[in-house]
């Protein structure tokens, strides 16, 4: 008798967490229910951009990336890049305004019968790759920078190239953005 009791207790404990709800199964098939929404991003032709760069990110995970290229994942950390944008900010080229100051200067000093007073060339920032590289192996250039995502990748993969050949000391920044 006391086996039937402890049965008893143990199908009462199953019929009080039992749900008041009966369990309705759905069938999708033809002429029955709908099935639930679905996330349909990856039916969407996306634009041309979204596809191109979401390939290359699959490419560099997937393929092994030579070391002229691999560089320019190996960026300067954002205190040493905040230092250089601090010090390439006092070598800005001069702007249009200041330019023309100073021609308006020199100009009413040759009108008032003077001499031209030239000074001293100004200490500018070179920018541009056919005058980078120009630099670069006439061996004139100190410091080269070069943003990680400059497209076509093989000019700026050639220069930093020509820096290591050449002893020219070189940097790959992560961001292209000025005084940010």
């Amino acid at each position: 008798m006391p086996k039937k009791v402890v049965k008893q207790k143990v199908s009462a404990k199953k019929q009080e967490g039992a749900s008041l709800f009966s369990e309705n199964k759905r069938t999708f098939g033809i002429g029955g229910d709908l099935p639930g929404k679905r996330d349909l991003g990856r039916f969407v032709k996306w634009p041309k951009y979204v596809r191109l760069q979401r390939q290359k990110a699959v490419l560099m995970k997937r393929l092994k990336v030579p070391p002229a290229i691999a560089q320019f994942a190996n960026t300067l950390d954002k205190s040493s890049a905040t230092e250089l944008f601090r010090i390439m900010d006092k070598y800005r080229p001069e702007t249009r305004e200041a330019k023309k100051d100073r021609l308006t200067v020199e100009a009413e000093a040759i009108a008032g019968g003077g001499a031209a007073t030239k000074g001293p060339k100004p200490v500018v920032i070179k920018y541009g790759i056919n005058h980078i590289t120009a630099l670069i192996e006439t061996k004139k250039a100190k410091l080269v920078i070069i943003a990680h995502d400059v497209e076509p990748i093989e000019v700026c993969a050639l220069a930093l190239s020509r820096c290591a050949r050449l002893a020219a000391l070189h940097c790959v920044l992560a961001c292209l953005c000025w005084g940010s």
